[in-house]
């Protein structure tokens, strides 16, 4: 069978998905699929067409003269008989989820932002030529391994061994060397969680932990990175300077008094060290801005002398003689061996030359922030993760690896040089690895100047990189100026870096310089252990790291070494430099743009939240662990103004449901209509109401209903609001004083109904009449919060009150607990038991009883009492009114009474009893508590088959020019307790 080769279009393409087999086979850089017919209705000759080497990726280039053939037109509608059964599911297809229509040159719209699409790479329009891939060896090995071995090893470590003997040094290259270890393997788990971007450990631990501990730990990092190359120009120029002390410009002689003798031992000038070191930052950033080709392209010239310098100091341990000795150098000698076992701190001066007087006084936690630096670069390998052909297999071996491998040439070295010269030879010879180094000196100081110059150029390479990929997460608005497009240069983060470098380098002194960069590096490993340990102990879904050899406590163990190497350095940075973190945590916390990264804390919260919750049970909450949970109804009884999705005094007065902030409210809005027909306009009111919610500086969530009418969906948010013990307890909603400005005869029968559906429910009620006149947090009250305690209910009346009490804008008011006794008799006795029971509730309030007597008297006269007759009178009228259209209707139709669609039974004289007792409760307010900052009453449960009409005259005569009221009715349980 003869294959044709046909370039084809999309919708072909992507119509013969369903119906066909296809395997990628790659081809001169070109996405090439191979696909066979498996249409059993189509004929041979169809058979025949139908098998074709599509080439995809070239269709600009596609001309008429390139086709051979064409798709039969039974297969044209298969392609769209396929492409509508994948429309079926209502998502898109493999082929888009994959990637493969980007292969085939159609336009992908790409994420509108880093975070919407922060771990799917898409490529839009026709992909790039790749790059070429690297390697474990080349691409994470090498890197690792040219950083980790450093200026150091080669001018300090010997130094360390004559400074803290053949012991304590490899009690040192353990300690340090199983941090980082520990912080390889925890980088290995974290790295094979999935795809990674640019900016190394700052990508694992931002996404690990979240944004503002990314960024402030990224951020010291990045200091970390340039003032590590700093550290090593100024390696690169003292050995320089010493290898060829003519080039010194400044000559510096330091007197090394000893016991039996006085040596004058030549030192690098400062003065050199600043000059030369500047000008080798300024070339090295010219190098930089040549891009990161060219720096990978001449990255092998660096590595090659540094494995050759390490071959010719091994040749020259071995081949140091004793029958021409240099003084000092014994060979490999067991005495020099016992004698070099235990440690011999002493003083120093600020170079590191042995002096009595010296002011640097060496100790195991100073060579520990010394060496430390020898032990970094393990992050070499995650830095290049753009470039390696296998990220999550190359990044655990490549650097375990070099960390391993690095480690025991420490130790090994440390026996060698140990047994290789004396003390004084080890203390007093800086670069004792140029003296011993077979042939000549000359190879190993070539080798030390350009190791170290190729690990300064990583450093002021990757630092910019690190710097660019944080304001690329447009976190920090002050860091915009470093933003960079996809596959430019960060130009200006490069000079940002340049200038910092240049900044330490004037500093000059290698031995000060070295602790800063500890700390930095011991910051970041520390934020790569605690994520892998966040993440471990979680153990989301999500996690599922392909480096299997890891745990929690590894990670744990790791994150407390860093720690604890920190202290033991010093305790001066260390505060320093958590203090510096601190500050731009704080920083971001307040300035930075909220991102969501799906990070360890988020499921943290969550795992926390839904064990407080199983903890919790389903039992009824004791009353010391009682806290209100409002929810809080948004809709008014009317409308707002536009862009206002909720009354501007509801979230004041919702946070004067909670004792300093604490607690949770729900707020709450219902939009009328069909579900599928308004489900995207409450997804936007949803976020409207959270804005205000945020605002408002209220601890709250929104939901938003739709449902059929307002009855509806309060009766199912109240039913189904909350999980086990977090329900809401209280509902909160204003009173509807315009039902009857507005003649809004509907309200009153929805208004009856929430009560009713709170009653079944189980959910204390509190109605705010006055909300536009209600204080926020800026408008002092002064006078008294007024009780009117008619009936039990479980305290929340009490509690209100003392909550109130805790805001400033009442904090200056008293509280007055009115009660109603029905004998005179009773007054006294009832008194006393109510003031008994506040001072065991720890509450100061004066407490004032009304028998029924006095009541009944106060009716009878005075100016309130003229007020409320008046309003008495007219419910009195408006309720015959409606009682008699009820009567002439039920006649004409030959039905019972009925009200609101439902039938009712109306006792008049049990109407008049109603309206007598709110009168006498409206006039006994306005008598003492017209003045009353703010007044709290008992709220009456709507009577049986009362018509709704009737209650709402009821409750408009209960509120009748009282300025500020709450209507409370708690529920079946106790809120406050009178025990300890």
């Amino acid at each position: 069978m003869d294959n044709g080769d046909i370039e084809t279009a999309e919708e072909g393409f992507a119509g013969r998905i369903g119906a066909r087999q296809y395997r990628p086979v790659i081809a001169n850089d070109r996405a090439v699929l191979e696909m066979s017919s498996i249409d059993s209705g189509s004929s041979s000759s169809d058979h025949q067409a139908s098998l074709k080497k599509i080439k995809v990726g070239k269709q600009a280039n596609m001309g008429d003269d390139t086709r051979e053939g064409s798709l039969p037109i039974h297969e044209q509608a298969n392609g769209a008989s396929g492409e509508s059964r994948l429309e079926l599911f209502g998502f898109d297809s493999l082929v888009n989820i994959l990637g493969l229509k980007s292969m085939t040159g159609e336009q992908i719209p790409a994420p509108s932002s880093p975070r919407d699409g922060d771990d799917v790479p898409i490529t839009a329009g026709r992909p790039r030529p790749a790059d070429l891939k690297l390697g474990t060896m080349m691409g994470v090995f090498v890197p690792c391994l040219q950083s980790i071995l450093g200026i150091i090893y080669y001018i300090r470590f010997s130094w360390i061994v004559g400074m803290a003997g053949i012991g304590e040094s490899l009690l040192l290259v353990s300690f340090c060397g199983l941090c980082t270890f520990l912080t390889g393997i925890s980088l290995s788990a974290i790295a094979t969680n999935g795809a990674m971007k640019g900016g190394g450990p700052y990508y694992l631990i931002g996404r690990a932990l979240g944004p503002e501990v990314g960024v402030s730990i990224g951020l010291c990092f990045f200091l970390g990175n340039a003032v590590a190359g700093a550290l090593y120009v100024l390696g690169a120029v003292e050995t320089f300077l010493k290898a060829v002390p003519a080039a010194g410009i400044f000559r510096e002689t330091i007197i090394n008094v000893n016991v039996t003798s006085v040596e004058r031992v030549e030192s690098p000038s400062s003065h050199d060290l600043q000059i030369y070191g500047i000008v080798v930052t300024i070339v090295l950033c010219f190098i930089v801005f040549g891009g990161v080709k060219m720096i990978n392209r001449v990255a092998p010239a660096f590595l090659i002398p540094v494995l050759f310098s390490l071959f010719c100091i091994f040749m020259g341990v071995f081949l140091a003689r004793k029958d021409h000795p240099t003084i000092g150098l014994t060979g490999l000698s067991l005495e020099t061996f016992k004698e070099n076992w235990s440690p011999g701190y002493q003083n120093t001066n600020e170079a590191g030359v042995p002096d009595p007087e010296g002011s640097v006084y060496w100790n195991f936690n100073a060579l520990v922030g010394l060496f430390f630096p020898a032990v970094t670069g393990i992050m070499a390998g995650s830095n290049r993760s753009g470039s390696l052909k296998d990220t999550q297999r190359s990044i655990p071996i490549g650097t375990l690896s070099a960390t391993l491998t690095t480690t025991a040439m420490y130790i090994v070295s440390v026996f060698l040089f140990g047994a290789l010269a004396t003390r004084k030879k080890l203390l007093a010879d800086r670069l004792l690895t140029a003296t011993i180094a077979w042939p000549f000196p000359a190879i190993v100081y070539v080798g030390i100047i350009l190791s170290t110059l190729g690990a300064a150029l990583q450093s002021l390479t990757g630092a910019p990189r690190l710097l660019a990929a944080i304001a690329n997460d447009d976190i920090l608005p002050i860091l915009n100026y470093f933003k960079v497009a996809d596959g430019n240069e960060p130009y200006i983060a490069t000079l940002f870096t340049a200038f910092v470098c240049i900044g330490c380098v004037v500093i000059g002194n290698l031995d000060l310089i070295t602790p800063t960069v500890t700390m930095f590096f011991l910051l970041c490993y520390t934020g790569v252990n605690l994520s892998c340990f966040l993440l471990d102990l979680l153990d989301a879904p999500s996690w599922r790291p392909r480096w299997k050899f890891h745990h929690w406590s590894l990670s744990l163990l790791g994150a407390s070494l860093c720690i604890v190497i920190m202290f033991l350095i010093s305790w001066a940075f260390t505060i320093v430099s958590l203090a510096l973190a601190s500050l731009i945590y704080y920083y971001v916390s307040l300035k930075g743009k909220a991102g969501d990264w799906g990070d360890g804390f988020k499921s943290a919260y969550f795992q926390l939240a839904l064990r407080s919750l199983r903890s919790l049970g389903a039992n009824q909450v004791h009353p010391k662990n009682w806290y209100p949970i409002p929810l809080i109804f948004c809709r008014p009884w009317g409308k707002l103004p536009e862009n206002v999705p909720c009354h501007p005094k509801l979230a004041d007065f919702a946070n004067c449901m909670k004792k300093k902030g604490r607690g949770m409210s729900i707020f709450f809005s219902i939009l009328d209509g069909d579900y599928h027909e308004c489900a995207e306009d409450a997804k936007t009111a949803c976020k409207q109401l959270a804005t205000y919610i945020d605002y408002k500086r209220c601890e709250g969530v929104a939901e938003i209903v739709v449902a059929p009418s307002m009855s509806e969906g309060f009766r199912g948010i109240v039913q189904t609001m909350g999980l086990g013990n977090l329900k809401p307890n209280i509902v909160v909603m204003r009173y509807p004083e315009i039902w009857r400005r507005e003649n809004l005869t509907e309200i009153p029968a929805t208004f009856v109904g929430i009560i009713n559906d709170c009653i079944v429910a189980n959910k204390a009620v509190v109605i705010v009449k006055g909300l536009d006149e209600w204080p926020n947090e800026y408008q002092r009250q002064y006078g008294s919060i007024d009780l009117y305690w008619i009936v039990r209910d479980g305290g929340l009346m009490l509690l209100l009150s003392q909550l109130l009490l805790t805001k400033e804008s009442f904090e200056s008011c008293k509280i007055q607990v009115f009660c109603i006794a029905e004998e005179d008799t009773d007054a006294e006795g009832l008194k006393a038991d109510v003031k008994k029971f506040l001072y065991d509730l720890r509450m100061q309030a004066e407490v004032i009883v009304i028998t029924m007597k006095s009541w009944d008297a106060q009716v009878e006269g005075g100016s309130q009492q003229d007020e409320s007759m008046e309003a008495f009178t007219g419910a009195q009228q408006r309720i015959a009114t409606y009682l008699a259209e009820m009567k002439a209707v039920a006649e004409k139709e030959g039905t019972p009474l009925r009200a609101d669609g439902k039938p009712v039974v109306v006792n008049e004289q049990q109407v008049e009893k109603f309206l007598y007792t709110t009168l006498k409760l409206n006039s006994t307010i306005l008598r003492y508590s017209r003045m009353a900052a703010v007044v709290l009453v008992s709220l009456p449960p709507p009577p049986v088959n009362h018509p709704a009409y009737f209650y709402m005259e009821y409750m408009d005569l209960l509120v009748e020019n009282v300025q500020r009221l709450l209507i409370v009715r708690g529920y079946r349980k106790d809120v406050v307790t009178l025990f300890t």
